[in-house]
């Protein structure tokens, strides 16, 4: 096949750099002209709101908790998925995608179904020993977790596949037991595939909307999230302060990533 024309080359880039430019670049560089138009006193209005504080304390732990949850099945999916034959395995890599298929508003609705304190399947034996699912902070960890899972599982199983067995089979011959193996062997291998699986499901748990608003209440002061709030303050004229919310959910974002494309390189060399 021959290589294409230097001409063919510099117009796909140009397309493929308009393209980022008018998707990503452009609508995230307003969000920052608009966050500090004030210099930094809208910042400073906004982080002196107590509801925007526990909305993002609120979104931290959400957040935090739904991708630890994330990491470990995620990584345990991955293994299972890569490493052994199983009936179903199929229909279960067909299930971890399902995330990136449907809509958050029916996976939040779903959850409601299912563990509504006075409808649910669950929700009334649950409630009844004092734990409340939906319109709490279990609810939102849930949907979180959720539409976040893929993330982790997309990442992890390819470096599996091509890394192989080889090392962890001559590890066990060697008398290492499953946890010496992995520890030692398999996760040394597959470090850099989890940081971005991590990162990722940070990245995406913390700009979550649709599941969380069906299955938090989005109380003001209580089960609030940060996304929540942005979009309360804009309709309610604090366009100020939902810049700047809006702000600090995708610099914390964008961060993630850029410490770890810094680190990568670092590591590697």
């Amino acid at each position: 096949m021959p290589e294409p024309s230097s001409l063919v080359r510099w117009s796909l880039r140009l397309v493929v750099v308009a393209y980022l430019f008018l998707l990503v670049a452009w609508p995230s560089s307003l969000v920052v002209r608009r966050a500090f138009a004030g210099g930094l006193e809208g910042m400073r209005t906004a982080l002196s709101d107590p509801d925007v504080t526990h909305a993002l304390q609120l979104t931290a732990v959400v957040a935090g908790t739904a991708v630890l949850i994330n990491l470990v099945f995620g990584v345990g999916i991955s293994m299972l998925l890569v490493r052994y034959d199983f009936v179903g395995k199929r229909t279960l890599s067909v299930l971890i995608d399902l995330p990136l298929s449907v809509s958050p508003i029916v996976v939040g609705l779903a959850l409601v179904l299912v563990y509504n304190g006075r409808f649910g399947w669950f929700g009334p034996a649950l409630e009844e020993r004092g734990l409340q699912v939906i319109f709490a902070t279990p609810g939102m960890v849930m949907a979180t977790c959720f539409v976040a899972l893929p993330l982790v599982v997309r990442e992890v199983v390819p470096v599996l596949e091509e890394i192989g067995d080889d090392q962890e089979q001559a590890a066990r011959s060697l008398g290492a037991n499953a946890l010496q193996t992995f520890r030692r062997v398999t996760l040394p291998g597959i470090k850099w595939a989890v940081v971005y699986g991590v990162v990722l499901s940070l990245a995406r748990s913390l700009g979550e909307f649709g599941a969380v608003k069906v299955v938090s209440g989005n109380v003001s002061g209580d089960t609030q999230l940060a996304t929540l709030l942005v979009q309360q303050k804009y309709q309610n004229f604090q366009q100020e302060t939902a810049y700047a919310v809006a702000f600090i959910l995708a610099a914390a974002a964008v961060l993630c990533i850029v410490v770890v494309s810094l680190l990568r390189p670092q590591e590697d060399r």
